[in-house]
């Protein structure tokens, strides 16, 4: 599949809004808070059933996408992320608003297992490819921190999550007119793969969930806390939650280049070479930003950053070079239910720990993490025989 095509455009504006959508409360938590008569450390842990389900619902999600249809799938997520966004904007008291974003991260849940594997279809470069749609991923994100300040600031949080229901859903449209359908659902399809020993089966999946755990931790306590960290150190310096949006947009889309390199460098070196520094580096970061204040602050937070997005790719393309397509969805949605599942604790203890001990010490836990990814990816094996290796030197036919 071509990555300028209909279908592989598409797919990488849907990876957009699924952390769009995923993002938006956590921008705007303290304009709900403050309509409600609560602080918005009381109200985070609201959300642990939207990134509970988007994990585990990972799991129906991959199987129906190797055995129904990848397309068809897409289309669902599509028009169900619409819907959920409206229910989110309607919510009228905090039981309702957990309830409308844990429907929302059920339906968010089918994008990794589904649409990764479908664009990596066929890719001549699939490092690069998963790459661009995290690069995609990403600009989700920075378009969710400055995008929801903004309609926040303007026309209140209820339409911060209307809004983008609204493309979610018309996106829905247009990708079932336009995706060509499937000739048959994946799982169908012939094997065209190499079988490795079970001995390195067993710790590239032991690796790749172990690593895809604590990546996904740091990625939601980044994500999701560094909005309410630059509130707090950059206070007296940028008031304006508008402003402090398009800061925080300015990080990520920076940041988000990080995946084109990473993948690049990802299809012409081993993994364990490109992926290892990369973890490794994050550790330091985090030490020097536990204290750190003001715009210092802000410069480090850009520079690890870099770092958090650039390791995104790696589980993406462990899964796509030693798995047959036949497969990937069910592997891709079992390792999401594991790694996202249990980072939703991430979510959860989010507010209560920086409530309770402050931001210092949630970038102190952090840099542990870090550094425990860092021996996990030390035990992944060298240059291997690989799926996608295998498809480009076996026979025609």
């Amino acid at each position: 599949m071509s990555n300028t095509s209909p279908t592989a455009l598409l797919l990488n504006v849907g990876h957009a809004m699924d952390h769009l959508f995923l993002l938006i409360f956590a921008t705007a938590v303290s304009a709900i808070a403050a309509e409600w008569g609560m602080v918005w450390q009381d109200l985070m842990p609201y959300t642990v059933g939207a990134f509970v389900l988007f994990g585990l619902g990972s799991l129906p999600a991959g199987r129906l996408g190797d055995l129904w249809g990848r397309r068809a799938m897409m289309v669902v997520f599509f028009l169900g992320l619409g819907a959920a966004g409206l229910l989110v904007a309607g919510a009228q008291r905090p039981w309702q608003l957990a309830l409308a974003l844990t429907i929302m991260g059920a339906f968010a849940s089918i994008y990794h297992p589904v649409g990764i594997p479908m664009i990596v279809q066929n890719s001549t470069r699939p490092g690069f490819t998963i790459g661009l749609n995290g690069l995609a991923g990403n600009l989700g994100i920075a378009v969710a921190a400055v995008l929801t300040g903004f309609l926040v600031q303007r026309v209140g949080w209820r339409m911060a999550f209307a809004v983008p229901a609204a493309l979610a859903m018309a996106c829905g449209v247009v990708f079932a007119l336009v995706v060509p359908r499937e000739e048959m659902a994946p799982a169908r399809k012939p094997r065209r793969s190499v079988e490795l020993p079970p001995s390195i089966m067993m710790r590239i999946f032991f690796v790749m969930t172990l690593a895809a755990v604590s990546g996904s931790m740091i990625f939601n306590f980044t994500t999701n806390g560094n909005n309410q960290l630059l509130a707090e150190r950059l206070r007296g310096l940028v008031e304006d939650p508008a402003k402090l949006g398009l800061l925080l947009a300015l990080v990520y889309t920076v940041a988000s280049f990080a995946q084109i390199v990473v993948g690049r460098l990802i299809d012409r070196y081993p993994l364990k070479t490109v992926y290892l520094p990369i973890v490794a580096a994050q550790v330091p970061l985090f030490l020097l930003a536990a204290n750190a204040q003001g715009w210092a602050l802000y410069g480090i937070v850009l520079v690890f950053m870099v770092f958090v997005f650039g390791a995104i790719p790696f589980i993406d393309a462990m899964i796509v070079q030693y798995v047959d397509d036949r497969m990937r969805s069910r592997v891709a949605g079992m390792r999401l239910a594991v790694s996202f599942g249990v980072s939703a604790l991430a979510v959860y203890l989010l507010g209560p720990t920086v409530k309770a001990a402050g931001f210092t010490t949630l970038l102190l836990v952090m840099a542990a993490i870090s550094a425990s990814t860092t021996l996990f990816v030390s035990l992944l094996p060298g240059r291997v025989p690989t799926a996608a290796t295998a498809a480009a030197t076996a026979p025609a036919g």
